[in-house]
């Protein structure tokens, strides 16, 4: 339980908010895939306010409920993205950190301040056997890390009192799920606050846990105001304590000070959103699922969005108008929020605290695109009776990285894993053709197009032809290229920036129906499938690097 929790509430707090963000911290500190019942006894909520709740979110699509489990859904990081977005850090200090990484080929972090802990904003790793990455929005005590020791140096007094408090009710640091609980004596905390206050700078010596080691410098606003804390991780394979300070330092605190000129100057407010139309689309939902919708619930979370780009600081006003809320109803919510520690307030504005990426976003700023795709493939298979897959290009192959198949007599059977020649798939012919002219006849200058059956395609000019209709289309159909017998169609599916980074297809045996018959069935579905997990990756995608692969 937060401190904020152990006040009381208020009179005017929203109390099915007060819950549903019960079921969303329960749901993010779960170690494995909980059920209802599991968040009935984490929370001690009545069985059936954790099912009306839950079927909420899950209309929100902030979860994924199958039978009786329930799992997080990447549309929940909107409001660790909104957090994000706020307070502006990533997107100002990005640039620096991956140029800093890059130059001292290690990993890097951005944190800041959350009561007496800290929590990890962005980072950029290396990818190693053995790499050294944290999960974002995780909650960690600040005397075991660097960036904590460097923030904790511009502590006030209450805040030492606060910390001394939370020690000595947790030696261990058993309230922190995500650390190892603490063994050993004192860590001297205080005395190493003091010496990053003398010398702006801290290191961890395997604090965290045993290897790993960091070094730590505060970047600070103009006004002297620390901002956050930019942290170089590595590991006592690579290097000990003095060559941290003696090599990654320097190269640290230059990065810092380019950093800090980038905060020199306010973010442009952003023009407020167009109203949201919550009121609206929450009581349609009410009249379709009668008592099992949680309209408060839903306002509520609604009311973390309203910040973002630009918006880091909002009255009341604008957070009505933002969410098209009534006044009265986005007061309360704020109420509530502020109550439970995720809104602060000056008594005129609001801002978001770093306690809103405790909502679901450690465990899915981890999520990778095959796993965003799963359960949009499996919804497809079962819609269309027909096996589907994503792939991404490897080469002159694509090599399948998700899947899901259907019980039929007869259907298609490829592993994830599998590689196949691009020129004869309908997922490499969806890659293929978003490629720059030049890349794609290396790829298969490299591997030459063989043929696998008679109608399989091989001579470059045909294959530019089919290519650049692939392009012009939006997608691609290959039938008996690959297998006599063997149908399929793929579309693309693109990141953030509009770069193609995978295929989703449907495959089916050629029988029975004729190619203008299957894509006029399958095609739409597959178009919206892939559209849906456009949606997953780009929310997912927005402050942390999801992997395609």
């Amino acid at each position: 339980m937060s401190a904020a929790e152990d006040i009381e509430e208020p009179a005017e707090a929203v109390a099915p908010l007060v819950r549903g963000l019960a079921v969303l911290r329960a749901l993010t500190a779960a170690e494995h895939t909980p059920t209802l019942g599991d968040l009935q006894r984490a929370t001690g909520l009545a069985r059936a306010t954790v099912d009306r709740l839950v079927a909420t979110l899950a209309q929100m699509g902030f979860v994924r409920l199958e039978g009786r489990t329930v799992t997080l859904a990447p549309a929940l990081m909107a409001l660790g993205n909104a957090y994000l977005a706020a307070t502006g850090l990533p997107g100002r200090l990005g640039d620096y950190m991956r140029a800093l990484a890059d130059e001292v080929d290690e990993s890097v972090s951005l944190a800041v301040g959350d009561g007496d802990g800290i929590r990890f904003v962005y980072q950029v790793t290396r990818r190693r056997a053995m790499s050294v990455t944290f999960r974002l929005g995780d909650l960690l005590p600040a005397e075991r890390t660097a960036a904590g020791t460097v923030i904790a140096a511009s502590w006030t007094d209450e805040d030492w009192t606060r910390w001394r408090a939370r020690r000595a009710a947790d030696p261990d640091d058993r309230g922190f799920p995500p650390m190892a609980p603490r063994t050993g004596g004192d860590l001297d905390f205080d005395e190493r606050a003091r010496f990053a206050r003398a010398h702006g700078w801290s290191l961890d010596d395997q604090l965290i846990e045993p290897g790993l080691l960091a070094v730590a410098v505060p970047v600070r606003y103009p006004s002297g105001e620390t901002a956050c804390a930019a942290s170089v991780v590595s590991h006592s394979s690579r290097h000990s304590t003095a060559s941290m300070e003696r090599e990654l330092l320097p190269r640290l605190c230059a990065a810092v000070a380019e950093m800090e000129a980038a905060l020199v100057g306010r973010i442009a407010p952003a023009p407020a959103p167009h109203a949201l139309g919550l009121a609206a689309w929450t009581g349609t939902t009410k009249q379709e699922l009668g008592r099992g919708f949680v309209e408060s619930l839903a306002r509520g979370l609604t009311v973390l969005t309203a910040f973002g780009d630009g918006r880091a600081e909002l009255p009341l006003t604008a957070v009505a108008a933002t969410t098209g809320l009534a006044r009265a109803t986005a007061r309360r919510a704020l109420i509530t929020l502020e109550h439970l520690g995720y809104v602060t307030t000056d008594g005129r504005r609001f801002s978001l605290t770093p306690r809103v990426l405790g909502l679901g976003f450690p465990p899915l700023s981890r999520t990778t695109l095959p796993v965003i795709a799963a359960p949009h493939l499996k919804a497809l298979a079962e819609r269309v009776r027909d096996s589907s897959s994503l792939a991404v290009l490897s080469g002159a192959e694509v090599r399948y990285t998700a899947r899901a198949s259907v019980s039929r007599i007869m259907s298609v059977e490829i592993a994830v894993g599998t590689r196949l020649p691009a020129h004869a798939t309908a997922m490499g012919r969806a890659l293929l053709a978003h490629l720059p002219v030049d890349e794609y006849r290396a790829r298969l200058a490299a591997a030459p197009p063989a043929a696998l059956t008679p109608h399989t395609i091989t001579d470059p000019e045909r294959l530019d032809a089919v290519l650049d209709a692939v392009a012009r289309d939006g997608y691609a159909l290959v039938d008996a290229e690959l297998e006599v017998g063997l149908r399929s169609v793929a579309v693309p599916v693109r990141d953030r920036a509009g770069k193609v980074v995978a295929a989703v297809n449907v495959a089916s045996h050629s029988g029975g129906r004729t190619p203008a018959e299957f894509l006029a069935e399958v095609l739409p579905h597959l178009r919206e499938t892939a559209a849906r997990i456009e949606a997953d990756l780009h929310v997912t995608s927005r402050f942390t690097a999801v992997h395609h692969n």
